[in-house]
């Protein structure tokens, strides 16, 4: 083999290695698992885990709320569309409570004293979960905030709200959910 054949095949050794990490890179792309199947009009199991309660002791999980409906608020306090969407969370969950719903908000990597600061100031009294580490908002697909998931008694997903959430949005999705029988 010749002096310059070594540093031409090593060249396009290196050359495919890297053709591989940028295809595998690529190719991940976000998980659009759960939007494909509610699009499709099926509901999937919702991901739970147990999350510190921002506004007092202990835990909880998704699960601790099956025969509910769940509006599920993937949320933080340097969010400012976040902010924008607070009311209209909070009037839904004055109007859900007493039929068997309620709004389940997961903080976002946020600390919890600008938290609390941001419910005191909007007046939410509907539970929060902090995701400190971000695991449940990965398990999600979440990768920007806010984002919404709407889920029936049995605990599946039946729609998804990536980006500020809309009065209309949740009318049209938790609503009639209501209404189904655990």
């Amino acid at each position: 083999m010749s002096r310059t054949a070594v540093p031409v095949a090593v060249i396009a050794a290196a050359a495919a290695l890297l053709g591989l990490l940028v295809y595998g890179v690529v190719s991940r792309g976000e998980d659009r698992t759960i939007d494909d199947a509610v699009s499709r009009g099926k509901r999937i199991s919702a991901p739970h885990q147990s999350l510190p309660v921002l506004n007092g002791p202990g835990r909880q999980s998704l699960s601790d709320y099956r025969g509910k409906v769940v509006v599920l608020n993937f949320w933080a306090s340097w969010c400012d569309p976040c902010r924008i969407e607070a009311p209209a969370l909070q009037g839904l969950q004055r109007r859900i409570a007493s039929r068997g719903g309620t709004v389940l908000g997961v903080d976002f990597r946020d600390t919890a004293t600008d938290a609390r600061a941001f419910m005191r100031e909007f007046n939410l009294t509907y539970p929060s979960l902090r995701d400190t580490d971000g695991w449940l908002a990965k398990q999600y697909g979440t990768r920007a905030l806010p984002e919404t998931f709407v889920i029936d008694r049995q605990g599946r997903i039946a729609a998804v709200s990536r980006g500020t959430v809309s009065r209309r949005f949740l009318d049209r999705n938790v609503l009639p959910l209501l209404s189904e029988t655990p």
